[in-house]
């Protein structure tokens, strides 16, 4: 297959943002589902999610987990309890595990690499790790120890709001940890918040352009969720119209137009878009562009302490639950639960 590329202007994005009639914008998020069925196929692929520990050293403004939230009770899941998680997904047939926490050095960079070698000893699963900013001989360590992917998100691409929502975050870091994660050999993923106070549409389509540019492996979009611990939650915009809605709508729209930028990047139906609308929001994603969903593994006795936000999707559905209703979920939209890891497959240009 060869790859077809679309290119979309920065002030044609913004339009599609801004865009309204629900007709042109059908044709929008029909046009992404082709793009998606052509590049990546009617698969939907299980990420298994395993949230180690919620204890975090970053202070952001949006985030329940920053270490000023004294209210929250801290945990760190057990090696074993790890393990069990991840013997589940095994059970349920998922592909990927998905081993994410706060940033923290709670977890010794051996420790991370003797879970991910015990991991893929007793399973043929992928492992992505998600556990913030690293140097990079943690990262090779990692990769040595046979993970495959990488996620580290970035919010937003507009350094002004960067300094407001992450103070001690310096974006260019970021940026030059993916290129350092694609280098060493990792699948690396990045992603946006949708409605943060203060984002406008040219910051969205910015983002939108900048997956592209960057040929991100993975892209997450989910819609900002005011956690009523942070901050962020009693700011208010100061751009008016300008300011972009954190609506299930206005996040689909964003990953329609990712899925038409970056046609072989794996994107998921994230959970926010599921806690905002629990009827279809991930439906809606996965009918607009999306292939990837992660089913939540983490013990239910540890769910509501990781709370980046508040009243997220499936909380307390046992894992076994979960699997069974996100599987009847996909297969009632037509489409099939994929087999294996669901790596990015790269189409010749």
């Amino acid at each position: 297959m060869v790859l077809k590329r679309f290119s979309l202007s920065r002030e044609h994005i913004i339009g599609w943002l801004k865009e309204d009639n629900d007709s042109l914008l059908k044709e929008i998020f029909d046009w992404a589902d082709e793009v998606r069925r052509e590049n990546v196929g009617n698969d939907v692929h299980l990420r298994g999610l395993i949230e180690i520990s919620n204890v975090c050293r970053c202070d952001c403004l949006y985030c329940g987990l920053r270490k000023s939230n004294s209210d929250l009770k801290r945990y760190v899941m057990t090696e074993d309890e790890i393990l069990d998680c991840t013997d589940k997904a095994r059970q349920f047939g998922y592909g990927t595990v998905v081993l994410q926490s706060g940033e923290s050095p709670v977890f010794t960079a051996e420790h991370i690499a003797s879970i991910i070698r015990k991991i893929k000893a007793a399973t043929q699963l992928a492992v992505t790790l998600s556990l913030g900013e690293r140097d990079e001989q943690e990262y090779k360590l990692w990769k040595d120890a046979g993970a495959d992917r990488y996620l580290l998100r970035h919010e937003t691409s507009d350094l002004n709001l960067l300094k407001i929502i992450r103070p001690t975050s310096v974006y260019e870091n970021r940026l030059e940890a993916l290129r350092v994660l694609k280098r060493i050999g990792f699948e690396a993923g990045s992603g946006i918040m949708i409605g943060i106070p203060g984002q406008s549409y040219a910051t969205v389509a910015d983002d939108i352009l900048q997956f592209a540019g960057l040929d991100l492996d993975m892209i997450g979009i989910g819609p900002y969720i005011p956690h009523p611990k942070t901050p962020l939650a009693s700011m208010q915009s100061q751009i008016g119209n300008e300011q972009v809605p954190a609506t299930e709508l206005m996040t689909l729209k964003a990953v329609a137009l990712t899925r038409i930028m970056c046609p072989q990047a794996n994107i998921p139906a994230t959970t926010a878009l599921a806690t905002i609308n629990k009827e279809s929001g991930r439906e809606g994603a996965l009918q607009g562009g999306a292939n990837i969903v992660m089913p939540n593994l983490t013990p239910v006795k540890y769910r509501s302490l990781y709370e980046i936000y508040p009243a997220k999707a499936c909380i307390d559905e046992a894992s076994d639950q979960c699997a069974m209703c996100i599987k009847a979920r996909i297969l009632s939209i037509g489409r099939t639960i994929g087999k294996g890891p669901g790596g990015r497959t790269k189409c010749p240009s």
